[in-house]
């Protein structure tokens, strides 16, 4: 008798240990759904990464700023390898003016829109390049960005709507934010192509292609040492 009543509060026992263990497994299992869940929120609520645009100056205007190495070239060299190459029939049609030892022009970057398979220009973009070189190097930047929307006149050509341009750096409320967006996202893109070729246009004998450049986020080009 004695023995059976041992027994049964040793197994009475062991039942609370073995209870007390799936208790403890299902708190610690609970925990780890939870966590799970809460990854999975936070993931859903990160906001997504957006494609790249240029950077901003001093200023607080839009910039595209590079620096490129040409070892053994003089300063000379490299200033007549610029010329040469703006004034050929594959560069952007700009007049390189010297002015405070530095070479600057305006140009434009056409923008393209896409709808239902058609590509057609939506506007252009305007701007202005600096040139500045050093013995065995030379380096640019575009900024000064503005936007000038396009209609079609009585003839079906695109041609700008007004000769004033709106600076990208404003968000004008009566265009679309998304659509201002996507300027900007292409304004970044046709500048590592005008990047691209005037890279490739600077090494003589070569011929021109675009390949992808990235934009070298900067924040002054003041007395900055390059």
């Amino acid at each position: 008798m004695k023995l059976a009543v041992i027994g049964l509060f040793s197994f009475i026992g062991m039942a609370g240990v073995f209870a007390q263990e799936l208790k403890e497994k299902q708190k610690s299992e609970q925990k780890e759904i939870s966590g799970l869940e809460n990854n999975r929120k936070e993931k859903l609520s990160a906001p997504m990464k957006t494609e790249e645009e240029l950077p901003l100056d001093d200023r607080g205007k839009y910039i595209y700023y590079e620096v490129v190495s040409r070892k053994g070239k003089t300063k000379e060299e490299l200033i007549k390898a610029a010329k040469r190459y703006f004034k050929s029939d594959s560069s952007p049609k700009i007049s390189l003016v010297e002015k405070d030892s530095l070479y600057t022009g305006k140009g434009k970057l056409i923008i393209n829109k896409s709808a239902f398979l058609l590509t057609r220009p939506s506007g252009e973009v305007r701007y202005q390049l600096y040139l500045d070189f050093k013995e065995g190097k030379y380096r640019f930047w575009l900024t000064d960005f503005s936007f000038i929307p396009y209609q079609r006149d009585r003839y079906g050509n695109f041609v700008p709507t007004t000769a004033i341009g709106i600076p990208l750096e404003q968000k004008p409320g009566k265009l679309n934010a998304v659509e201002w967006a996507s300027y900007l996202k292409a304004t970044a893109k046709e500048a590592q192509v005008f990047a691209a070729n005037l890279k490739q246009g600077m090494l003589a004998g070569t011929a021109i292609i675009q390949p992808a450049a990235k934009a070298i986020p900067v924040q002054s080009t003041k007395n900055q040492k390059w």
